[in-house]
């Protein structure tokens, strides 16, 4: 995918394990997983910095 997504793996991909069981696999509550596609560095820069601002 060309996209940049984020997402909360706790309440997305790994939703059906356990707490105990996502933390042996090393995800926490408070993960935010960031996978970058094709976009351009300073767009994704920017983005990222808006979306912090507003929390």
């Amino acid at each position: 995918d060309t996209r940049s997504i984020v997402t909360h793996p706790a309440s997305t991909t790994h939703s059906k394990l356990s707490a105990e069981e996502r933390l042996e696999c090393g995800i926490t509550d408070g993960m935010v997983r960031i996978s970058v596609g094709l976009e351009h560095t300073d767009d994704i820069i920017n983005d990222i910095g808006q979306a912090l601002d507003r929390i």
